[in-house]
């Protein structure tokens, strides 16, 4: 990472306001909004990154309504009640120079509870319940409230609010001919279907007077079949911006959309393309979004006039000091966003509070806090992976002598793994994060170096990160050459022929599937061909921006293979297990459940699937069939010095987040 910076460092003047550089913290819905203590959480969460350096804050989406929750007893501002308890969050911000804009909300359609409303009774693919269509004293009411909600936001003192017109909530639908099929006055043609978001915006800013930022967030590409024209785009944008609005930003793709919008295989600033046509189109500031993680690729964004400010949502997730690091020259220091979406995303599906893999006080920032230690100890880390790596930085942050051990000749672990799986290339600014908390925190670290028991004795604590090592299932002929683990194969230890079965259709033997069904360098590395890969239309001549794919098949013949029944990958991440389904139904790759193994020999892998025998004729049989934890150097040390983090302590799947975050609170605690 290089720098200095100039572009995202100069101030955006808007007349009444200025905020004070180009980093917008995009929304991102946390779950603390609803959790106990929830503004105090809040406040604490959002002041470190207003300490941290960013020019403005948008909440995560709070709903006007309770029609218009994304879920029962999700986040409202409706009261004068409501609003007394958001002004610590926003006095907390302003002991900064920080601005914060609370982002109004109504999920319309995707509203995951029986009192959703939307323009027409058109039930969402990814939600159960059917909505009521609005009447139109029920349209009424909603505008009203979408400018009641800024009102109070503005009595909370916010310095403004976003509201929401894009990613298919409610405006998008009314906006939509695919679900909106009224045939009054606010259905029907395009001018019509828009008199609902011009009408919310018109009511805003009466409500709120001149002097108060409004940013309407403009769904540039809609990434559905029905959805807007470009065309259309253009002409809403040049109307909410006579309107009043003061600042457009950019959304990208409905929830229901089937091309990824903002997972680790899209290349960075990969629809940044689109703002820009929207420049050409209007004068008010705009700013672009989506897979924008380091200050390079911003000033580039910038400096090139794709947009006039860059919004990072997740990235204040990874290091909420992004800015501060950014404009004081140590850009090398950013713990940067790799977006696998597994402690955000996925969390909040679950309905548990946020956080982020590489960085797990996101959210807990009052509860894990690195205090000095009060006595200090000399504490041995044995494995570098990325449990090891965090363990043994912040005990040594805290003031703990600490010595990391590690068997292989670099650091990483398993992360020296994932990131060679084509779409996990981020996963190596992790490491090189690591790297630098090394360098900074003193950590004496011994590469290449395999512990024994006689090394470890004089240390007070032994963090023992040794990660798992492949289990080989009991097969008849599993010694046979044809057969290799994964390990072999992602190392590069192995040759794999073009005829390949993959037992085991957890998280790894997907990644091995991608890896083997590549052909090539991966397109998140080439933004133009992974929009022509998903069916992106980069001319905007298609309507929601949505052509056919240019699927590439697999340069071998490959089985995907599990014991139990039904679909394969139904334990993937919610988020992120669609698209690699995707992708390896796009090769070609032969996925096939309920399978009993005979054995594996010169013939091939002999397999019974509902009582018909098959022998699929392969050249490998890759085994992915789970790990054990790897605990051999345990033999001959005091147990009560012994902790065990990550893939050592629970090897049933590899797990970063949980590795990471395990590594975190043991350094924690000593």
């Amino acid at each position: 990472m290089t720098g200095p910076y100039t572009k995202i460092f100069e101030p955006l003047d808007l007349g009444f306001a200025e905020i004070k550089n180009r980093i917008l913290m995009g929304s991102m819905h946390t779950g603390l909004e609803e959790a106990k203590g929830s503004f105090s959480k809040l406040a604490s969460y959002y002041g470190e990154r207003a300490d941290g350096g960013v020019g403005l804050i948008v909440t995560g989406g709070v709903a006007p309504s309770r029609r218009g929750w994304v879920s029962p007893f999700s986040s409202r501002l409706t009261t004068k009640s409501h609003a007394e308890r958001h002004q610590i969050v926003t006095q907390r911000v302003h002991e900064t120079d920080a601005k914060i804009c609370l982002q109004i909300l109504h999920a319309g359609r995707y509203g995951y509870h029986p009192l959703n409303v939307a323009p027409s009774s058109i039930k969402s693919p990814i939600t159960p319940f059917k909505p009521k269509a609005l009447t139109k004293r029920g349209i009424a009411k909603t505008i009203q409230s979408f400018a009641n909600c800024a009102k109070l936001a503005q009595m909370a003192g916010y310095d403004g609010v976003e509201i929401m017109g894009s990613e298919g909530y409610l405006i998008n639908q009314f906006i939509a001919a695919k679900t909106n099929k009224r045939t009054d006055d606010w259905g029907g043609s395009y001018q019509n279907r828009i008199q609902f978001p011009k009408a919310i915006v018109e009511s805003v800013r009466k409500e709120v007077g001149s002097d108060f930022i409004i940013i309407y967030r403009l769904s540039m590409l809609d990434l559905v079949k029905g959805g807007s024209s470009w065309e259309e785009v253009v002409e809403l944008g040049k109307q909410i911006e006579s309107i009043g609005a003061n600042i457009i930003n950019t959304g990208i793709g409905w929830h229901e959309a089937r091309i990824p919008t903002i997972a680790t295989c899209v290349p960075r600033g990969a629809f940044t393309w689109v703002t820009q046509a929207m420049k050409n189109e209007l004068s008010i500031p705009l700013i672009t979004s989506n897979r924008i993680n380091t200050p390079e690729l911003a000033e580039q964004v910038l400096l090139e006039g794709r947009a006039d400010m860059v919004s990072m949502a997740r990235p204040f997730l990874a290091d909420p000091e992004f800015v501060k690091k950014a404009q004081e020259g140590r850009a090398d220091e950013i713990n940067t966003c790799i977006a696998c979406n597994q402690a955000c995303l996925d969390h909040i599906f679950e309905k548990k509070i946020a956080s982020c893999l590489v960085n797990p006080r996101a959210c807990r920032e009052t509860e894990l806090q690195p205090n000095p230690a009060s006595v200090v100890k000399k504490i041995a880390v044995v494995g570098a992976g990325p449990a090891g790596l965090a363990a043994a930085t912040i005990a040594q942050e805290r003031g703990h002598k600490v010595t990391l051990f590690e068997a292989d000749k670099k650091i990483g672990g398993q992360f020296n793994i994932a990131m060679q799986i084509p779409g996990k290339e981020e996963f190596k600014e992790t490491i090189r994060y690591f790297a630098k908390r090394l360098e900074l925190t003193g950590v004496e670290v011994f590469l290449n170096r395999r512990v024994e028991v006689e090394d470890l004795i004089e240390f007070d604590e032994i963090i023992l990160a040794t990660g798992i090592t492949p289990k080989t299932p009991k097969i008849p002929g599993v010694d046979h050459p044809k057969v290799l683990n994964y390990l072999q194969v992602l190392r590069g230890e192995k040759q794999v022929g073009n005829k390949v079965a993959i037992i085991g259709a957890g998280g790894i033997g997907f990644d091995v599937a991608e890896y083997l069904s590549h052909e090539g360098e991966s397109t998140a590395l080439h933004p133009d061909a992974w929009l022509k890969e998903w069916g992106v239309d980069k001319t905007l001549k298609a309507r929601g921006g949505v052509v056919e794919a240019e699927s590439k098949l697999s340069p071998r013949q490959i089985y995907l293979l599990q014991r139990k029944s039904g679909k394969l990958g139904g334990d993937l991440a919610k988020t992120t297990g669609w698209i690699k389904r995707m992708q390896l139904k796009t090769r070609q790759v032969s996925m096939l459940s309920d399978v009993r193994y005979h054995r594996v020999d010169d013939a091939g892998l002999h397999i019974e699937i509902n009582g018909e025998y098959q022998i699929l004729d392969v050249d490998n049989v890759v085994i992915c069939a789970g790990q054990m934890p790897n605990r051999s150097i345990v033999n001959g040390l005091p147990s009560e010095k012994i902790h065990f983090v990550g893939g050592a302590k629970l090897a049933s799947e590899l797990d970063a987040k949980r590795a990471i975050l395990e590594g975190t609170e043991l350094a924690l605690a000593i």
